[in-house]
């Protein structure tokens, strides 16, 4: 059966990929994205997350045109890496500001028709950085480590309306994002990960789908790491 689903941003990446799974599933698919010429195929709304007024407008322009969201998927994040000492309180409140906050209005939204449905499913996108840290990234750590008591959080309040609130949590990811790292870095971080290679979108994109669909039903409050092995124990 075909569903509404919103990707958060759907545009490059690892959000490209997962509005890819669920279009080659026969869901209508919707992304949001900020800036640049979004891909084809999709409805492609422009939303900034950190607008609440964009966030609204955006929900309002995809019940009418698909419906109202039975599956979220919050992708859209930003990084501002630096050293703690060298790191601004713009730096910090920014990368909250997307990661967190505007996850935290995207699914907000979202949850209105869900509960009026009696059911929907939630993924969220953390990262192993979120679980395990990372030097230089206390902000985007602290933010999808944040996700992670929000989504057990949700579980527990939306579960008994057969909604269902997880969280993916990828590794090193083979991205634009990583690929303007140096070989030397590229090698280093791999050498730390026991498969001894980086994802591919497309592995992160099938788990996203399988916590989406009735296989798993019975999932929630879940942190499924992707991640290589990168952060066991974490």
């Amino acid at each position: 059966m075909s569903r509404s689903v919103l990707v958060t941003g759907g545009n490059r990446g690892i959000g490209l990929a997962i509005a890819r799974a669920f279009a080659e599933a026969g869901d209508k698919v919707a992304i949001t994205y900020r800036s640049g010429e979004p891909p084809t195929g999709f409805l492609a709304v422009k939303c900034d997350i950190t607008d609440p007024e964009q966030v609204e407008q955006a929900y309002k322009e995809i019940e009418e045109k698909q419906g109202a969201v039975e599956v979220l998927v919050a992708n859209a994040g930003v990084t501002r890496d630096q050293l703690l000492l060298r790191m601004s309180e713009e730096d910090f409140t920014s990368v909250v500001e997307t990661n967190l906050t505007g996850t935290f209005r995207v699914v907000k939204r979202a949850s209105k028709g869900m509960l009026r449905a009696r059911k929907g499913r939630v993924v969220l996108i953390s990262s192993v950085v979120g679980l395990m840290g990372s030097p230089g990234q206390a902000n985007y750590a602290a933010s999808k480590a944040g996700l992670v008591g929000f989504a057990r959080s949700l579980a527990r309040e939306l579960g008994s309306r057969n909604i269902t609130v997880n969280v993916v949590a990828p590794g090193f990811v083979d991205t634009d994002m990583t690929r303007v790292l140096t070989d030397e870095q590229r090698a280093g971080i791999v050498g730390n990960v026991p498969l001894g290679r980086y994802a591919q979108p497309e592995e992160i994109a099938a788990s996203v789908r399988f916590l989406a669909s009735e296989d798993a039903a019975y999932i929630t409050g879940a942190v499924i790491p992707v991640d290589g092995g990168l952060g066991m124990g974490h």
